[in-house]
C-alpha cells in the first residue's frame, strides 16, 4: 500500500510539535505531569501555558533591578597614547 499525505484528516506535524512544545515547557517550568497536561482541555491547557509564560516574564522583570545593583560600577582607566 501507499501511504498517502493525510491533507484534510488528522493534526499537521507543525500542529503538533506546538503542542509537545506546551507539554514540555509546562513539565519543565510549571511542574505539571505529562498526563495532567495532555488530559487538559485544549483552551484549558492554553491558558495555563500562556499564564505560565506570563509568570515567568514577570519574575524575569523582578529581578532585573537586583542584578543591576550588584554590577561593580565602571573603573576610570587612565588615558592612552
Amino acid at each position: 500500500m501507499f501511504r498517502l499525505e493525510l491533507s484534510f484528516f488528522g493534526l499537521s506535524d507543525k500542529y503538533m510539535e506546538s503542542v509537545y512544545e506546551q507539554f514540555f515547557q509546562m513539565k519543565y517550568f510549571g511542574a505539571w505531569s505529562f498526563m495532567e497536561a495532555y488530559n487538559l482541555p485544549v483552551r484549558l491547557r492554553r491558558w495555563f501555558y500562556e499564564r505560565l509564560g506570563k509568570q515567568i516574564e514577570q519574575e524575569n522583570e523582578a529581578s532585573k533591578p537586583q542584578t543591576k545593583s550588584h554590577q561593580r560600577p565602571p573603573q576610570a582607566r587612565p588615558p592612552t597614547k
